[in-house]
């Protein structure tokens, strides 16, 4: 053994207990250019507790819910929010108005001056992917709210896909944002709703932003520390991607759509897109589900006129479309019923449209023409005859 073994080991452990000294490192009188704290992520930080210094990431109204739940928090003594800022995408989204209403920090996309600010981030409804040099800066990383029970409907829009699929049973799940891609993080809080057979999208979401904001997103960062401890990993079964929406989808295929499905339809994307149909050369917007209907068929349609509609002894069922002429102010109704052969009705109430000119020179309403040929519409559509008597 080397005799200078000992003494070199005992001058390296002397470098490795300096402290620093003026901002700096001392090490024999010199002052070095590395920091305090050190940089980097400090996730032990995380195990203290609440209140914590949160960025908000958010855009739309269903993230406002959540934002609203965290300014009013932050206000309150004894609450899991110290210091609120807000991030958003764009200057002319509800979320920025939220936060100049407020007088809340507001950062331009991308932030910056991020490292030593903040505990915590959260992102509601934000639709940009967080890159890992972001995520790192936060010592208790990043919370995301998201409005199904991941793994089911990872993606930008899962309350549409939750009522188009017909699902009857959703919730919120609240994770921890990873860089690699959307909605695959732990699981750290989830919780069950049931979704009422006529709901539509906005109306899901609004209970759905409540609840995520106010029992989910508020429980875990008053719990953040147990959560993060007992969070979970996504489970790849039973996974599914719920896309954006589009105007493409609003079309109806009437050969193809069932009477659930545009009933599905119309609740899921009709106060964003009105679903569709082309017809004479043209293209009518259904903007009224008025509902299905199960009607008895004597041969006559005469003889449907007036009261409520009653099952038919032998199962059948009817295709039913309410019209209405734009030139009333008070719309009235006018059923078409035609059997269907064992098959659903659906109806609707026509969108109004200003008179169009005839080719023989003479005005006429949409609603009349709709009116002269739903016959010849529904036999196209169902491949089947309305008797000559209607």
């Amino acid at each position: 053994m080397r005799s200078g073994g000992g003494t070199a080991g005992a001058a390296t452990l002397a470098v490795l207990r300096l402290r620093p000294d003026g901002g700096g490192w001392a090490s024999a009188g010199r002052k070095t250019e590395t920091p305090w704290p050190p940089r980097g992520p400090r996730r032990s930080l995380c195990s203290s507790g609440p209140p914590w210094r949160l960025l908000f990431f958010g855009s739309d109204h269903f993230a406002v819910e959540s934002l609203k739940v965290l300014a009013a928090d932050r206000s309150r003594s004894g609450g899991a929010v110290s210091s609120l800022e807000v991030a958003t995408l764009s200057a002319d989204v509800p979320v920025a108005d939220f936060a100049r209403r407020e007088r809340l920090p507001l950062h331009r996309w991308p932030p910056r001056d991020v490292e030593g600010r903040f505990d915590v981030g959260v992102v509601v409804s934000f639709g940009c992917l967080l890159h890992q040099r972001l995520i790192a800066k936060f010592p208790c990383g990043i919370l995301n709210v998201h409005p199904s029970l991941l793994p089911r409907w990872r993606g930008p829009a899962p309350i549409f896909h939750t009522i188009l699929n017909g699902d009857t049973v959703t919730g919120v799940s609240v994770m921890q944002i990873r860089a690699h891609g959307f909605d695959v993080g732990p699981i750290l809080n989830q919780a069950v709703h049931a979704v009422p057979e006529s709901s539509t999208t906005d109306e899901l979401a609004d209970v759905l932003a409540a609840e995520g904001a106010q029992l989910q997103l508020l429980d875990t960062l008053r719990k953040l520390p147990r959560k993060m401890a007992d969070k979970r990993e996504q489970s790849p079964a039973g996974a599914t991607f719920a896309p954006k929406i589009s105007a493409s989808m609003s079309w109806i295929v009437w050969e193809e759509h069932t009477c659930q499905h545009i009933d599905r339809l119309h609740r899921a994307i009709g106060s964003r897109f009105p679903l569709r149909t082309t017809w004479m050369g043209g293209t009518i917007k259904l903007v009224d589900f008025a509902g299905r209907c199960h009607i008895s068929f004597a041969g006559r349609l005469g003889g449907l006129q007036g009261g409520d509609p009653e099952e038919a002894p032998d199962g059948g069922r009817l295709l039913q479309r309410l019209l209405a002429p734009g030139t009333e102010a008070a719309r009235r109704r006018r059923r078409v019923c035609q059997s269907a052969g064992g098959r659903e009705g659906v109806g609707w109430r026509a969108a109004s449209h200003p008179p169009r000119q005839k080719d023989d020179g003479r005005a006429t309403s949409a609603t009349q023409v709709t009116e002269r040929g739903a016959r010849r519409l529904w036999q196209h559509a169902n491949k089947s005859r309305l008797p000559s008597s209607a």
